[in-house]
């Protein structure tokens, strides 16, 4: 009893042996793939690329697994290889590409692969979700609105519907608060300007004053300066009209001395 159980153990094995001999590469890849073992998955869906290279389904899984590893420009670099020639399968290998392209943090290229897929597939609803959340990366709060409403149009039972409510109503409110502050800022400003056009008219009207004075003031030196020299030119000529009287000349006293001469 003991050989036959023995027996049928060594039957079982070499049969597991023979089916897992038998499976293609990509068959034991993807196996490891669902089980969620990306390291072990890596090697048999690298060979399953290389036997078939328009096996779109392995390159799907090997993108994923290079992006479950860390590996994100391998991860893109392996769906644009397919993307050509990914025929039905073009909308997830679009949406694939923006997801590695939004992991990597470049939301920009990630939005416009979420657009490929949508427009291969307008009833794509994650692309729908990964865009939205790719517009908030990117500031297009509108844009993201609108993907974030669509995808709820298109799932309306999505577990992530109260979550995504809250953010559109976030999204909203904060909208409002921006246009607030940028009417008060925009109102802040306009009374700096005010203000400092009136203050630069206070200066200008204070300069123009100040030199006003200035000149008032060299008037009136001037002014003061004219009377003067009058007043001193008027002196003078009452002096030298005094003094015509008390002057002879030499000749004349010459002539008076002579008079009293002495023998």
């Amino acid at each position: 009893m003991k050989r036959v159980k023995t027996g049928i153990l060594l039957i079982l094995s070499f049969l597991i042996s023979i089916s897992l001999g038998a499976q293609t590469s990509f068959e034991r890849g993807e196996e490891l793939f669902l089980q969620n073992r990306p390291q072990e998955a890596l090697h048999f869906l690298e060979n399953a690329i290389a036997e078939d290279s328009v096996h779109v389904q392995a390159f799907l899984y090997l993108g994923i697994t290079y992006l479950q590893l860390n590996r994100v420009d391998d991860a893109i670099s392996t769906y644009m290889q397919i993307f050509p020639r990914s025929g039905f399968e073009a909308p997830r290998v679009a949406y694939n590409l923006g997801n590695a392209y939004f992991t990597k943090g470049e939301h920009e290229a990630a939005r416009q692969f979420y657009t490929q897929a949508i427009e291969l597939d307008p009833r794509f609803s994650s692309a729908y979700l990964n865009r939205a959340n790719a517009n908030v990366r990117t500031g297009d709060l509108d844009d993201a609105i609108m993907d974030y409403e669509e995808y709820l149009r298109l799932d309306p039972g999505s577990s992530q519907r109260e979550p995504i409510l809250r953010l559109i109503a976030f999204i909203r409110e904060e909208r409002v608060a921006a246009e607030r502050l940028r009417v008060m800022q925009e109102e802040a400003a306009r009374a700096a300007e005010a203000a400092a056009r009136a203050a630069e008219e206070r200066e200008r009207l204070a300069r123009e004053a100040a030199a006003r004075a200035a000149e008032e003031e060299a008037r009136i030196a001037a002014e003061r300066r004219r009377l003067l020299l009058e007043e001193v030119n008027q002196s003078l000529l009452s002096v030298a009209g005094d003094s015509q009287g008390l002057w002879a000349g030499t000749e004349d006293f010459h002539d008076f001395d002579s008079e009293f001469e002495l023998d």
